[in-house]
């Protein structure tokens, strides 16, 4: 059997070890487009900050540890077209020429491409004139090769999601003067605005200019500055530096497989079912460029690392022969930015509400451990509730980078994974030691006052005598 994968990354390496470690006999093969595979993207950031050096410390996996495992590796070749009916895959090599591969089963992989979000000059300006996208090792490259030649004083980060503002951080560490410019209210969209001010005060302390509720619509080039354009508060809005970031989301690649007769459905993305099956006969596939099985929302797009590594074992076990079945995400996320980490699982109170279901949200603040014991410091955690059935609906999390915030949204999403009620995350069996924790640890502390404040906000008033 010849099991044929499209893409290098967290989808397609997991696809091929786990058919390799299910049945060392299938043959697998792994087509991928640049000469990187297995590469962290993630880690990205941590390397422009220099601690990660040097770049190949990002290869999850060398060259040679994945050849060990079994699998063929095909690089820098480009995959151009499926024939569904005579199981062939057309690619492009790095000079240009055209061949086909036979498969069996064929798993595709493609990910996602970075977003311009309609900005303009982005398609005539680009890394050589100091503007940039972030998705890719060749983008790093590009970046650092840019940062040593021309010694940027001065930055402007496009987007303040999980990348923008892991490189706020970086390019501060750098030595630049970073401005972080961001559509929203707020930074990281992600967290309920009274948290993300959290972040943004942590931006702030570190010297980052931080412009809320900007946006963008072109980057100009004149005489070799760059200036990036929009609106604020409905006046014009310019600003000016030495290099520009974009990192504005990402948007599936879909080409190969809509091409091929598969169906596209949420946030664009491929529609595949729990099992990775894309409807086509033969053809599975898994990571960014299809939609995401959610637990709590059905079937939406939300692309993650760890998503990507599931699904990929799922297609990698299902496509010779086996029954798996992805359990669904819960978009459990997690950043550090400077000193502090914020992170979230499950839904915030809109998405609630457009789910149909009655959420509650409140936010408490209790240490990380006994305050007697030197070092304490607060965790702002927010929770949200279904007020119907008292479930557990999401949490999100901002604390120190000593606070163990990885740890305790990892409580919460294991809680969401089974079910739990808030009311019921007081019988947990918790840790505790006074340098680390409390009697009642801060996640219990959180959920204890949800309760309280949902019970209080539903008690008849009282009645005077």
């Amino acid at each position: 059997m010849h099991l044929l994968v499209i893409g290098g990354s967290d989808a397609g390496i997991s696809t091929a070890l786990r058919a390799r470690e299910l049945d060392p006999s299938v043959d697998v093969t792994v087509v991928v487009a640049d000469a990187y595979p297995n590469f962290s993207i993630c880690g990205i950031p941590y390397y422009f900050s220099r601690e990660v050096q040097p770049w190949q410390s990002l290869a999850h996996r060398t060259h040679a540890d994945l050849e060990a495992t079994g699998m063929q590796l095909r690089l820098d070749t480009l995959a151009t077209g499926i024939d569904v009916g005579g199981r062939r895959l057309t690619v492009r090599d790095a000079a240009g020429d055209e061949s086909t591969i036979a498969y069996d089963e064929l798993m595709v992989g493609a990910g996602a491409s970075p977003s311009t979000a309609g900005i303009a000059g982005l398609d005539e300006l680009g890394p050589d004139d100091g503007v940039h996208l972030l998705h890719s090792m060749g983008d790093t490259f590009a970046l650092e090769r840019y940062l040593d030649e021309h010694a940027p004083e001065s930055a402007i980060i496009v987007g303040a999601g999980y990348v923008g503002l892991e490189m706020a951080e970086a390019l501060t560490v750098r030595g630049l003067r970073v401005t972080q410019l961001q559509r929203g209210p707020e930074v990281l969209s992600t967290l309920d605005p009274e948290l993300g001010a959290l972040v943004h005060d942590e931006l702030d302390r570190h010297g980052v200019d931080v412009v809320t509720d900007t946006r963008v619509d072109g980057v100009e080039s004149t005489d070799g500055t760059l200036t990036v354009t929009g609106s604020r508060h409905g006046e014009s809005f310019a600003r000016s530096a030495d290099l520009v970031l974009v990192v504005v989301g990402v948007r599936p690649n879909t080409r190969l497989l809509a091409d091929a007769g598969a169906s596209l459905g949420a946030g664009g993305a491929v529609v595949v079912d729990d099992h990775m099956r894309t409807g086509l006969p033969h053809v599975w596939a898994a990571g960014d460029g299809i939609v995401t099985h959610h637990r709590l929302l059905g079937v939406t797009y939300l692309p993650l690392g760890t998503t990507s590594h599931k699904q990929g074992r799922v297609a990698g076990e299902n496509a010779i022969g086996g029954d798996a079945r992805f359990a669904g995400s819960l978009g459990t996320q997690v950043v550090k930015v400077f000193d502090v980490v914020a992170a979230r699982t499950g839904l915030r109170d809109h998405e609630a509400l457009a789910a149909g279901l009655q959420p509650h949200s409140g936010t408490a603040i209790a240490d990380d451990h006994k305050r007697y014991y030197p070092g304490a410091t607060p965790i702002s955690i927010r929770i949200t509730g279904d007020t119907a059935d008292g479930r557990l609906l999401g949490a999100q999390l901002v604390g120190t980078r000593g606070a163990e915030i990885a740890k305790r949204v990892d409580t919460y999403a294991t809680a969401l994974h089974h079910g739990m009620t808030v009311e019921g995350m007081s019988d947990l069996d918790l840790s505790y030691t006074p340098p680390l924790g409390s009697p009642w640890d801060a996640v219990q502390v959180a959920t204890q006052a949800w309760t309280r404040d949902v019970t209080t906000a539903s008690a008849p008033p009282a009645v005077a005598k």
